[in-house]
C-alpha cells in the first residue's frame, strides 16, 4: 500500500509544515504541530466542471429521515437512560474515565447483554485470554462475542464484516501506518477515530470507543475526540469505593443532563435503581445534616448536606468543600455571615455531600446553608417525630440578598422525598429568606 502524505499541522492556528517543529513559526505555540494525512483528492479536482465529481446540492425537505425512537436495547437500563432510550444505527459513543474505573468491564456487560448480535470486542490493551477471565468473572457467556486482537486500523476495519456491535478498547492503542507517530499520540487517535467513525456511519453499525483520560483532565490529550464522536460518556467514581456514575457530556441522539448510578460488585457493575436509599445513612439525624433533592436529567434523588463547624484561632479560617462546588460554599457562607448574622469568621467549615457524589444543582443551596447553622447552633434542623426520625428537608435557592428562590420541578423534588418519608419541607414557601428558615427551624425548634 502506498504511502499516504502527511502533514503537520498547527492546531491553534492551521500551519502546515512538512517536518515536525516544536514551536509553531506562525502562532508561537509550542507542541501544537500534529501529524495529519493529507486528502490529495483536493488538489486533483480544480479541473472538474460542475456535476462531475462534486456533489449536488440537496433540498433539506427531500433527505430522506430516519426514526430515532427505534432504539436498540443495551441490556443495562441505566446506561439506556444515559443514552437517551438505548443505541441508534450508526451510532458512535466514547466512552471516558480513569484507569481501573470499570470502563472495561462495563463494556463486556454490554457485549453481552446488547439486543443486537454479533458483537466484535477489539482488544487493544489484554489479551484475548485476560478478557476470558474477567468473563468468566462476571458470568458472561461470550457466545456472540467474538475477539480480534488486532492494533492497525486498517487491519481491523478490512476484518469486520457483518455485525451488530463494534467495541474499541481503547482508541489509544490502535495506530495507522499512514502516520509515523506513536500509538497513542494526537495524530494516530485523531486519524484512527475518523476512519472508524466514517466505517461506522456507511455501515450503520453501533460503535463503542474507551478513550482514556490523561493526567490533565482530558480525554485522549487535547479532547480531540469530543467533536468526533456523537456521544461522550463519562464514567466517574472513587476507585475506593463502589459507587460509579455515568454522566453524558454530549449527546446528539438523546439528553445531556441524565446520569447512571452504578455499584462495583464481584459480578460487575450492578444498576441502583433507587439511589436515594444510597446516599441518606444517618441524614438529618444529627446536627450539621439537612437532607434536600437534586434533579439528575428528569430523576430526582435525595442526598444528604453534611456540615461540620469548628471554632478557630486562625487569622484565615479553613473553607473546604467535597461533592460540590467549593465556590458555591464560600458564597454561602458569605451570606451566613452578612445577612444572617453567623460569625464564621471565627471558624473553620466543612461541607460534605455524602455518598461520593458531585452535585451542581442550586436547588441544595438552601440545605447547605441551613446544615452550616446546625452545626454551628449544635441543633438537629426541625424537630424530631421520633428519636430516630427525621422528616425535614430542605429545597431552595439561596442568593446574594439572603433570600431564598424557587428551583425547577420543585413538585416533583417535594412528592419524591415524600415517598421516601420526609414529610416536612423547607422551601421558599415556608421561608421567604435564610434567616427566616434558620430562626423557624433551627433556632427556635424544640430539637
Amino acid at each position: 500500500m502506498v504511502k499516504a502524505s502527511t502533514q503537520y499541522v498547527c492546531q491553534q492556528c492551521g500551519y502546515a509544515s512538512p517536518k515536525w517543529m516544536g514551536q509553531c513559526p506562525n502562532c508561537g505555540q509550542w507542541n501544537s504541530l500534529v501529524e495529519t494525512v493529507i486528502n490529495q483528492s483536493k488538489f486533483k479536482s480544480k479541473s472538474k466542471t460542475r456535476g462531475v465529481g462534486f456533489a449536488e446540492p440537496v433540498r433539506l425537505s427531500d433527505v430522506k429521515k430516519e426514526d430515532y425512537t427505534k432504539r436498540i436495547a443495551t441490556g443495562i437500563g441505566e446506561l439506556d437512560r444515559v443514552l437517551g432510550g438505548g443505541i441508534v444505527t450508526g451510532m458512535v459513543v466514547l466512552i471516558a474515565g480513569e484507569p481501573g474505573i470499570g470502563k472495561s468491564t462495563l463494556l463486556l456487560q454490554i457485549a453481552d447483554r446488547v439486543d443486537r448480535a454479533p458483537v466484535i470486542y477489539i482488544a487493544g490493551e489484554e489479551s484475548a485470554t485476560q478478557i476470558a477471565n474477567r468473563a468468566s468473572r462476571l458470568g458472561v457467556t461470550g457466545e456472540n462475542i467474538s475477539l480480534i486482537e488486532e492494533t492497525d486500523v486498517d487491519d481491523v476495519i478490512s476484518q469486520i464484516g457483518p455485525t451488530g456491535l463494534i467495541i474499541i478498547d481503547s482508541i489509544q492503542t490502535l495506530t495507522t501506518q499512514d502516520l509515523t507517530g506513536s500509538a497513542g499520540s494526537v495524530g494516530q487517535v485523531r486519524e484512527c477515530t475518523a476512519r472508524l467513525t466514517s466505517w461506522a456511519k456507511k455501515t450503520g453499525t453501533p460503535l463503542f470507543i474507551v478513550g482514556h483520560v490523561t493526567k490533565e483532565g482530558t480525554i485522549a490529550g487535547p479532547r480531540v475526540l469530543e467533536h468526533m464522536v456523537d456521544t461522550v460518556l463519562w464514567f466517574e467514581g472513587d476507585r475506593r469505593e463502589s459507587l460509579r456514575i455515568i454522566r453524558t457530556i454530549k449527546n446528539r441522539f438523546g439528553p445531556t443532563d441524565e446520569v447512571g448510578i452504578f455499584s462495583m460488585e464481584e459480578k460487575g457493575l450492578a444498576e441502583v435503581t433507587n439511589p436515594s436509599n444510597l446516599f441518606l445513612g444517618q441524614a438529618g439525624k444529627v446536627p450539621g445534616s439537612v437532607v434536600t433533592v437534586v434533579m439528575e436529567g428528569t430523576r430526582p434523588m435525595l442526598v444528604e448536606a453534611q456540615a461540620l463547624v469548628v471554632p478557630t484561632k486562625l487569622a484565615f479560617p479553613k473553607r473546604s468543600a467535597s461533592g460540590v462546588d467549593p465556590r458555591r460554599v464560600e458564597l454561602i457562607i458569605a451570606v451566613l455571615s452578612r445577612r444572617v448574622g453567623l460569625p464564621l469568621w471565627e471558624h473553620d467549615v466543612f461541607v460534605n455531600i455524602a455518598g461520593g457524589i458531585r452535585i451542581n444543582d442550586p436547588g441544595a443551596d438552601l440545605a447547605i446553608a441551613t446544615a452550616i447553622a446546625s452545626a454551628f447552633y449544635d441543633k438537629v434542623i426541625g424537630p424530631l417525630t421520633t428519636p430516630t426520625t427525621p422528616t425535614f428537608f430542605a429545597i431552595g435557592e439561596v442568593g446574594l440578598l439572603g433570600e431564598v428562590r424557587e428551583v425547577v420541578g420543585l413538585e416533583r423534588r417535594t412528592k419524591e422525598a415524600k415517598r421516601v418519608g420526609f414529610t416536612n419541607s423547607i422551601t421558599n414557601k415556608e421561608a421567604k429568606t435564610v434567616s427566616e428558615a434558620i430562626r423557624k427551624y433551627i433556632t427556635s425548634s424544640n430539637s
